[in-house]
């Protein structure tokens, strides 16, 4: 069970870090400034109809922000498949003891 994991965790490790390598000077931008740049070319004068009232100070307090939901996110899906699955368990549980 431990090679197993051992291997798992290096597989990870090799996806997230053989981009970086193969193209290492390559910038990787979220999708949002690639439809930015895409939008400012094919339409110059476009003005957009809605802005966001609160502008992040800096790329790194916004990078925190997306981590923090994502790790929000995952937390809450972590949280309620773990209780269904006691749920189930439980529920399974209680049918065994009432066989006769």
């Amino acid at each position: 069970m431990q090679t197993k994991n051992l291997l798992l965790l290096a597989l990870v490790a090799l996806l997230t870090l053989l981009p970086l390598w193969v193209n290492g000077d390559a910038e990787f931008s979220g999708a949002d400034g690639q439809a930015e740049e895409i939008i400012k070319q094919t339409r110059p004068g476009y003005e957009p109809w809605f802005s966001f009232p609160w502008e992040p100070p800096s790329g790194e307090i916004e990078s925190l922000l997306f981590a923090l939901q994502a790790a929000a996110g995952a937390g809450f899906l972590g949280y309620f498949l773990g209780y269904q699955r006691g749920k189930n368990a439980s529920s399974q549980t209680r049918n065994y003891s009432r066989q006769p």
